[in-house]
């Protein structure tokens, strides 16, 4: 590595680590192949290359210091793809370990724990169209499918996990007949423990060996861009497995965690140190390393909570060596892909996570609402009788949507560990739910920004999720089940063709309460526009139906009901607005003009003002 390289990866700059250190297959200066390998270990001694091609033997391939700052190299000719490797060495407290490769590209499959040599510089990627036209633009329209790849659909009738080319094809059939326009996928990195989703992993540069090798995950992406699919990666940044054998006191030293009270995280595991320099640039280069070589089009930063403050309490105080860290991560992967997104998980309400970090923002360009989500879902499962005391819940996310570039998620963490499902946490016996649950997804959709749903949301299981087990798909055989998933789909279209739904959503000039203090009835209505263009959402949080009730309206002219969730379609009693409705003049809440429509209980309409 040239000292310029060195010196970025030692003073926390690099996010090109993962070309220098790990295993690389290349050639000697006498034109031979093989594999050079670096390590990053400044208080290891006696450092060595094990695998299976020397038959573990500590004393075959002995690795040289070539620097003073801790590198160690050694090249070893004639190796070939899939050969299993570890580093042994003494570390700064005299005993001799073996560890894997904190670079590796490829490791066993759990319960194997070696690193895996792969050659992963010959893919031939066929997405060039898809990578022109890729944007960070603020008005395109994205829906996103969260997924768990293992339990998506489970397992093969021969009972192994699917890879990730078998799966290609079905997932890419489901999420372009359902209409969303990005899949996430929970982390593909190397993890132990099944339970932990893959937030909790030991390999950061190694894709996850459950579903394949890493040419498999390219052919998946590959696929999904030539289907127009974006997709997005979730990548856990704030701590790691505390496995003996991966990165915990790596060299002897607290190399790559806190050694103060920090160390242990709220979950057990270990907390990355990111006022570190060197761990910085690891954890940066193992980001860039997923958009370079997988080409995802976004990443999702887990736990920017416990980044900002110790522990994600803000009594602890700001967490100034990671909010500096991530400042620094969000700045250089828009230099280096700026096209690609950023998306801050953050439950805090620290200022300007989506700030550019040019005028002091952490540099996201998304942040999950988990206000909006913690206060929809309890004001979804109140009794409409006590709806009226909670009614704020309902508004109160419009107060601060402009300070930040916000994303709606009912992700996996709200389906999980004793929760209940989306559809459980709604009030009502099994019809009410029903219609509750059509109302909520017609509210997310309607509401400003981005939209994430968790797989299998669109199917109302009342089963949680469970990373063991397939999704239960035996539920679309069921007419009041499938009506949901034709719901969401639905929306889906609508959301992505009717612009007022997605473009210049952070103009504050084109939103507008039109109900927003009726808490007796518990009626809400807003309107939408984008330039000639009117939506008007309205809906009824009760059980009280309506055969005619009088909206204000902000605009005089026709409008024609383009969606209504209580119709039988989508298993609702079929109380829906058939004909174009005219406003009249003359109403109440300070606007000039009313329309009077019929509203079905528990139900959600969208109304569209027809042109001249």
């Amino acid at each position: 590595m040239a000292f310029g390289l060195l010196y970025d990866f030692l003073m926390g700059q690099s996010i090109e680590a993962h070309n220098y250190f790990g295993a690389h297959f290349s050639e000697d200066a006498d034109g031979k192949r093989g594999v050079i390998f670096r390590l990053y270990a400044p208080s290891a001694s006696d450092v060595s290359v094990i695998g299976e091609w020397n038959g573990w033997n500590y004393d075959a391939h002995k690795m040289n210091k070539i620097d003073d700052s801790g590198v160690w190299e050694i090249f070893i000719p004639s190796l070939s793809n899939y050969l299993t490797y570890k580093y042994h060495f003494q570390n700064a407290k005299g005993k001799y370990v073996d560890k894997i490769d904190p670079f590796a590209f490829y490791s066993e499959n759990r319960p194997g724990t070696c690193s895996k040599l792969f050659d992963n510089r010959s893919f031939a990627w066929h997405d060039d169209s898809w990578l022109r036209k890729r944007t960070r633009n603020f008005d395109q329209p994205m829906s996103i499918y969260e997924m768990h790849l293992g339990s998506w659909v489970g397992k093969a009738s021969d009972g192994h996990i699917l890879s990730y080319e078998e799966i290609a094809e079905p997932l890419i059939k489901y999420i372009t007949s359902n209409g969303f326009t990005h899949v996430e996928f929970m982390p593909l990195v190397q993890y132990p423990f099944d339970g932990s989703w893959g937030y909790q992993a030991t390999g950061f540069f190694s894709i996850d060996a459950r579903y394949g090798n890493p040419f498999q995950l390219m052919s998946l992406i590959d696929r999904l861009h030539q289907a127009g699919i974006g997709t997005i990666l979730d990548f856990a940044p704030v701590h790691f497995a505390k496995d003996k054998w991966a990165l915990a006191e790596y060299d002897g030293t607290k190399l790559f965690e806190y050694s103060n009270k920090w160390r242990v995280s709220p979950w057990g595991s270990l907390q990355f140190d990111l006022g570190k320099d060197p761990v910085r640039s690891f954890l940066m280069s193992a980001m860039n390393y997923f958009i370079d070589y997988f080409h995802f089009d976004g990443l999702r930063v887990d736990a920017v909570s416990n980044i900002i403050y110790y522990n994600g309490d803000v009594s602890n105080g700001v967490n100034e060596g990671a909010v500096e860290f991530i400042k620094r991560l969000n700045g250089k992967i828009h230099i280096a892909h700026d096209s690609v997104m950023m998306i801050a998980e953050d439950s805090t309400a620290f200022a300007g996570t989506t700030k550019p970090t040019e005028q002091g923002g952490l540099g996201f360009d998304y942040k999950w609402d988990l206000g909006w989500m913690n206060d929809t879902l309890k004001y979804y499962s109140k009794d409409p009788v006590y709806k009226k005391y909670d009614h704020h819940k309902l508004t109160f996310s419009m107060a601060y949507f402009y300070s930040d570039n916000f994303l709606l998620p009912l992700s996996h963490d709200e389906v999980v560990h004793g929760k209940g499902t989306i559809i459980n946490k709604m009030w009502g016996d099994y019809e009410q739910k029903f219609a509750l649950v059509r109302n909520l997804y017609t509210y997310q959709f309607a509401h400003p920004g981005k939209k994430l749903n968790f797989m299998g949301n669109e199917l109302a299981s009342f089963d949680e999720w469970d990373e063991n087990k397939s999704l239960p798909w035996n539920l679309k055989s069921y007419p009041k089940h499938d009506s949901v998933s034709r719901l969401i789909r639905d929306l889906n279209r609508i959301y992505q063709g009717e612009k007022a739904m997605h473009m210049q959503e952070h103009n504050p000039e084109l939103f507008r309460w039109l109900m927003v203090d009726n808490a007796d009835q518990s009626v809400f209505a807003f309107q939408r526009k984008y330039q000639d263009e009117t939506l008007v959402f309205v809906f009824n949080m009760t059980t009280n139906f309506y055969e005619s009730i009088r909206l204000p309206f902000l605009e005089e002219g026709t409008y024609e009901e383009l969606f209504n969730s209580d119709k039988d379609v989508y298993g609702g009693w079929g109380q829906y607005n058939g004909l174009p409705l005219k406003t009249g003049k003359g109403s109440f809440e300070g606007l000039p003009y009313h329309l009077d429509i019929k509203l079905a209980c528990l139900g959600a309409c969208i109304f569209k003002k027809i042109k001249k």
